[in-house]
């Protein structure tokens, strides 16, 4: 995923009820009336808001008789995880180093 889809990706999921029907996803797929069930917002609302999700590439649905159940497409997460790990990465090199000052320090004190 590129930086322009990241920040696309970031700012869908910024609206609260959209980052909550991410939510309710991750437990499984659900239908559209089970999301405005849980969530006690509207239809058209749920139903806006999960366009917009899947316009992003972030929810898929598929057609079961009447309803369309709902679930969270894996690639723009494990994106988001590949560029959260660069920051743990980055974090994880800041606090070996200061282990290593704290134990020159340490050293130091007990010589």
């Amino acid at each position: 995923m590129n930086t322009t889809s990241m920040q696309a990706a970031l700012a869908v999921m910024a609206e609260p009820n959209r980052f909550n029907i991410i939510e309710l996803l991750k437990a499984g797929p659900r239908t559209v009336s089970e999301i405005v069930q849980l969530l006690n917002i509207g239809q058209p609302q749920v139903s806006r808001h999960l366009r917009i999700l899947s316009e992003a590439g972030m929810v898929r649905a598929r057609k079961k008789a009447q309803q369309r159940i709902y679930s969270l497409e894996a690639q723009p997460f494990q994106d988001l995880e590949v560029w959260l790990d660069s920051f743990r990465v980055l974090w994880e090199e800041r606090l070996d180093n200061f282990e290593d000052y704290m134990s020159d320090i340490q050293r130091k004190e007990d010589s």
